[in-house]
């Protein structure tokens, strides 16, 4: 039955990532702009801020430091962000990487949403036990660029992680923070 649901939903999280949308920047019509002597697109853009993270079993909700790197191996099409987040809590800690593949739709010129999807490891340390196991992620990435050359912005990112170890754990999360584009 579990595979059946989880079959289901990484097909319709296929077909979402893979729709071409109306309003998404067209490839031939971005490049007279970029030889018109405007910036080129950023080769990464780095991601700095801070994450928050409630257990919906009823855990306490946690606050932590947040990195990610994300890169656009497929223009306007495919995004591809890699994430560190580690979160402490009396005695408590945990760490989670995660790999998310994020189709972009662009809103405006300085507004930006992308919806991602992707694997994620947990490393927590509970009460004097350790444990690693797999989960999926499922985040929002909301992305604003105070100016048109895209060098510094910043983000909001709700995502929602399902956890495949013992018990299933399920959390709702927020991340924010500030944008740097590396070029």
């Amino acid at each position: 039955m579990h595979t059946r649901i989880c079959a289901r939903a990484a097909s319709c999280a296929f077909l979402l990532l893979t729709w071409p949308v109306h309003g998404q920047t067209n490839v031939e019509h971005s490049k007279p702009a970029q030889e018109a002597g405007e910036e080129h697109e950023s080769a990464a853009i780095l991601e700095l801020g801070a994450a928050s993270n409630w257990d919906t079993s009823g855990g306490a909700t946690t606050f932590a430091p947040n990195i990610a790197v994300e890169t656009t191996p497929i223009e306007d099409k495919l995004e591809l962000e890699a994430g560190v987040s580690r979160f402490a809590s009396r005695g408590n800690t945990e760490w989670d990487v995660d790999f998310l593949f994020k189709k972009p739709w662009t809103l405006s010129h300085k507004a930006e949403f992308m919806l991602g999807v992707g694997p994620e490891w947990v490393h927590r340390r509970q009460n004097g036990s350790t444990t690693n196991s797999v989960a999926a992620e499922v985040a929002g990435d909301f992305m604003f660029w105070p100016a048109r050359r895209h060098r510094f912005g910043w983000f909001l990112e709700p995502a929602y992680d399902y956890g495949f170890s013992q018990g299933h754990p399920q959390s709702l999360g927020m991340s924010g923070g500030l944008l740097i584009a590396i070029h």
